[in-house]
């Protein structure tokens, strides 16, 4: 789920706890004659701010290339399982922090150290570090790119053609589109962060992370905090490693423990012991993990078993489970219809406040919707800090012609490279993609600091609805993917970037080394996270299908979107149009009652993009979130305080320990390496073969 920091504003909140702490200290101080307050800046005023190429270490680089690769294979696993991904800009901040400053110790220790770690160059591992695990999710490899593949194009029952995955072409595209973005923005740096003040949540949060690593309690915090994620790390990845001896066949395993009986395993109701989605439970906000347990219940519980009994009436007897014309097209097309209803809404929504909030600005009044904008009062703290950091974030300037010309190369090669990796794309295709990107991308990126929601993937289905109905017959289908992708990669680096611009400006990091270890990232995500799927890709040979360990069901999800814009509603099984205008409009419905109720009775509404995921996969994986919000809700009962400071650090234990088992367990697979035991436990049907041979 794009978008919400709560993870970082956690950490954000102990930060500010300290801030408090020393500012009554200092009151205290100041009642005995002692010193005032400083602020942020003061208090790293006697440290020498780094060139921005000096802010580009070859340890930096280093650091971010082994965390891109470990990032990269969290993010994939997340994507082909549920494509619910939390923010881990806590984790990458933590441990580049944690990386660089064991090293630079252990250089002072023996006399070498020749450039202290500077909060700069933390900046810059971080920036580096999710542009490259970004690329693991716009590059598509559990939604638009696999979903063109054979294998899903068979279970959506689809003629439309298919493009199966190659390590080739697969970073050939990722290089001709995923640096666009990053050159459609950077002209607008400064009227983003400078003259309209936006805000970025999360590119703010970030900043106020890293800015209390580098203070004493900071340091000492994060210290504490690297221990606890080691500690769950080694824990998650052990319990991974010790489920895999349990696992040598289909449905045996820990994972395949019927926890509240048969008649509840058969509709996916059970635990599956996964210490991913518990450590992703304790990230999310309670409200996405309940309206995840309640669209499993409704569908799985409710909706499937009485559609099932139309069996015959609806559709045919007698289909396959994956067959999209039966029971398995009206979970994907439902599920389509609340994520468009949910995307649509929250679109216009973010227009809405977009095009006010610059009327605004351009009439030259100060009430753009903002949160937190300080009035023109402001004290002299924030003050002196806003000179310091206006004065540094300018001094580094990126020339706008090298912006304007880096993007119509880009384009230009873009335009005639892409056809020829999909004959289905026509170039004007692509150039009318182009031309109205930078707009979009302009709006994402405005959006995201406004709302702190970057609306990438429903640009990403704009584009599939536009070219495939475009295209019509003759390649709609890919043509619309591959739109997707095109258009997904260029707002979601966009915002990415606009983030970070804004983390460099509270950090006084170089917009230049900003731009520059973007660049770097992007560029490593666009060769590490394909390889990453393609260890996955060969690994497990039922990789996408339903049943599988790693069904990617955003794959099928957008297929059938795009099958959907080129054949109409021809696609759909009987009745299945009907419950998709209904389900559009309660999505649409939920969240303008979410924002109708304010923020206090609102945030007891559910989320219908969070309702709708489990209607495909089942709530397996939202029953593990839930078990891990009730950890975090009685640890912050017992204590709230350790709680807050902890936990993000627990919940990223569990997830990259689990996350990096998946990478000996795929090497292991790759080299037909099982496990040797299978500990199954007896179905509905082995049940009743036990009951007749008793009773003979």
């Amino acid at each position: 789920m794009d978008g919400n920091a709560r993870d970082e504003d956690k950490l954000e909140n102990e930060f500010n706890n300290e801030a408090e702490g020393e500012h009554d200290d200092a009151n205290k101080n100041k009642e005995r004659g002692g010193e005032l307050e400083m602020s942020v800046e003061q208090m790293f005023e006697g440290r020498q701010v780094p060139s921005w190429r000096n802010q580009l270490t070859m340890r930096a680089l280093g650091v971010s290339f082994v965390l891109s690769v470990l990032f990269s294979f969290i993010v994939m696993k997340l994507n082909l399982t549920t494509g619910i991904i939390p923010s881990l800009n806590v984790s990458a901040g933590l441990l580049g922090f944690f990386f660089v400053k064991t090293w630079t110790k252990l250089l002072q220790k023996s006399g070498l150290l020749r450039q202290p770690f500077t909060r700069q160059e933390n900046t810059v591992i971080q920036t580096c570090v999710v542009a490259s695990s970004g690329i693991a999710f716009s590059g598509g490899f559990g939604s638009y790119l696999f979903g063109m593949s054979e294998r899903i194009a068979k279970q959506s029952g689809d003629d439309g053609g298919f493009k199966n995955p190659s390590l080739g072409w697969i970073i050939g595209f990722l290089f001709v589109v995923s640096f666009l973005g990053l050159f459609s923005v950077v002209p607008l740096r400064k009227i983003m962060i400078i003259d309209f003040k936006l805000t970025y949540p999360s590119g703010t949060a970030t900043a106020h992370l890293i800015n209390s690593f580098h203070t004493p309690q900071g340091a000492k915090l994060a210290k504490k905090q690297v221990k606890t994620l080691g500690k769950f790390f080694s824990f998650s990845f052990l319990w991974g490693f010790f489920q895999w001896f349990f696992t040598s066949g289909e449905d045996c395993g820990f994972a395949s423990f019927p926890t509240f009986g048969l008649e509840a395993y058969e509709n996916r109701f059970y635990f599956d012991f996964s210490s991913t989605y518990v450590g992703v439970g304790m990230i999310c906000p309670y409200i996405i993990n309940i309206s995840v347990l309640l669209g499993g219940i409704l569908s799985w519980g409710l909706m499937w078993p009485l559609i099932e009994k139309r069996e015959g009436d609806w559709y045919p007897a007698g289909l396959s489970p994956s067959n999209m014309h039966g029971i398995q097209g009206y979970k994907v097309f439902i599920a389509i219809a609340m994520i468009l209803g949910d995307g649509l809404y929250n679109f216009v929504k973010v227009l809405i406040k977009t095009l006010t909030g610059l009327f605004y600005q351009f009439r030259g009044r100060q009430t753009l919707p903002i949160a937190n904008q300080q009035s023109p009062d402001a004290s002299d703290k924030l003050s002196y800090d806003d000179q310091r950091r206006t004065e540094l974030f300018l001094k580094d300037r990126i020339p706008t012609w090298f912006s304007v010309a880096g993007y119509v190369t880009i384009a230009s090669i873009s335009t005639i490279v892409l056809p020829h990796i999909f004959h289905q794309l026509k170039w004007y295709y692509v150039l009318v993609i182009y031309i109205f990107a930078p707009t979009l991308a302009f709006c994402n990126a405005y959006g995201a600091g406004l709302t702190d929601w970057s609306l990438a993937s429903t640009y990403g289905k704009l584009a599939i609805f536009t070219i495939g109905a475009w295209a019509g017959q003759n390649g709609g289908v890919l043509a619309g993917l591959i739109a997707c992708g095109v258009m997904m990669n260029i707002v979601s680096t966009a915002s990415d970037l606009m983030q970070d611009f804004k983390t460099g400006y509270l950090t006084l990091t170089s917009p230049r080394s900003m731009f520059v270890s973007q660049v770097i990232g992007t560029a490593m995500g666009c060769i590490v996270s394909p390889c990453v799927f393609w260890l996955f890709y060969k690994a497990f040979d039922d990789l996408g299908l339903p049943e599988s360990r790693y069904p990617a069901p955003f794959a099928t999800v957008y297929r059938n979107m795009s099958i959907l814009g080129v054949q109409g509603f021809s696609s759909l099984p009987r009745e299945c149009l009907m419950l998709c205008y209904g389900f559009f409009g309660a999505a649409i419905l939920i969240n303008s009652t979410k924002d109708m109720l304010g923020k206090k009775w609102g945030a007891f509404v559910p989320l219908p993009m969070a309702m709708a995921i489990p209607f495909y996969l089942g709530s397996y994986f939202a029953i593990d979130m839930c078990v891990g919000s009730l950890i975090l809700f009685v640890w912050q009962k017992l204590n709230r305080e350790k709680a807050d400071a902890f936990s993000a650090a627990v919940a990223s234990g569990l997830i990259c320990g689990d996350g990096i088992w998946t990478l000996p367990s795929s090497i292991l697979a790759l080299f037909g390496v099982q496990p040797p035991i299978c500990m199954k436990f007896l179905s509905r049907g082995a049940n009743v073969r036990v009951d007749n041979f008793l009773t003979t």
